[in-house]
């Protein structure tokens, strides 16, 4: 990670592997082979350097039971240099928060509202979150990414960076700069989101009679129902829309794809055949 970043990494797929890519970075775990820096930084050569400029967001969160909210935002606070008290206040009246509530009463939805403002209220330059709206209902969910992860990054965008293992993926859309896919340990593919939606199309064509044998370069998969052909592709460019007009259909559309769309068929195509 570079310092001049401002990416949201997501989804990582398979279970283990996000976990220890996560635990890399934090010195939980050390590589058995190669490294891991956060801007420019190993953590296991400094790990209190590191972990001056994040925060993170286990899937599962702890906190001393006995502690009100209100204090363990001050107990989490006063290992920080830094701590902004209109966002506390500010998220705490959003998630409807009762700050003399003990964390022992807390639900695990209220419990993962908390856990979000300990990390964003000291506003570290590296926000590191492991399935960070787990628990949470869709309304505040939905809240969240939008307005609080959103904010964070406009804050400071040429500072800030957002790491997030998810499989939410369609709520995380809009938020997303670039992605990484990870299998069998290692990164098959990483790209731009604009690049990736540039690249990866679908391309639905409509044939009076019988739709023709559709043989061309960088088609990921093809779909047959009736008269109608549903083309795939990861290398989308003018010519290849030209080519299929060669084969005379009645209409052709050329379409987006989500991310979601995309992480699946990129995941897809990088895997090894068995």
């Amino acid at each position: 990670m570079t310092r001049d970043s401002n990416i949201l990494h997501g989804p990582v797929f398979g279970e283990q592997v996000k976990t220890t890519t996560i635990k890399c970075l934090l010195n939980h775990l050390r590589p058995q082979s190669g490294w891991a820096r956060v801007f420019g930084i190993e953590p296991r050569l400094d790990e209190v350097a590191v972990k001056k400029l994040l925060t993170y967001v286990p899937e599962n969160v702890a906190f001393y039971p006995w502690m009100t909210v209100r204090k363990l935002l001050r107990y989490a606070a006063s290992f920080r240099d830094h701590w902004n008290m209109d966002i506390e206040r500010d998220l705490l009246e959003r998630f409807d928060l009762d700050g003399t509530k003990k964390i022992k009463n807390l639900s695990k939805g209220m419990k993962a509202q908390v856990a979000l403002i300990c990390a964003v209220c000291p506003e570290p330059d590296l926000l590191l979150l492991d399935e960070p709206t787990s628990g949470l209902d869709p309304i505040v969910r939905r809240e969240f990414i939008e307005t609080v992860i959103g904010s964070y990054q406009e804050g400071d965008p040429e500072k800030r960076t957002v790491f997030v293992s998810t499989h939410l993926i369609s709520e995380f859309e809009g938020l997303i700069d670039e992605f990484t896919i990870v299998e069998h340990g290692k990164n098959s593919i990483t790209l731009e989101t604009e690049e990736a939606r540039n690249r990866y199309k679908r391309i639905r064509m409509r044939f009076e009679g019988d739709p023709p044998e559709i043989k061309e370069n960088g088609i990921l998969k093809i779909s047959k129902n009736g008269e109608h052909i549903d083309v795939l592709t990861s290398e989308f460019t003018p010519n290849l829309e030209t080519a299929l007009r060669q084969y005379s259909p009645e209409s052709l559309a050329v379409e987006n794809l989500s991310l979601e769309e995309i992480f699946i068929a990129a995941a897809k195509m990088e895997k090894p055949n068995p």
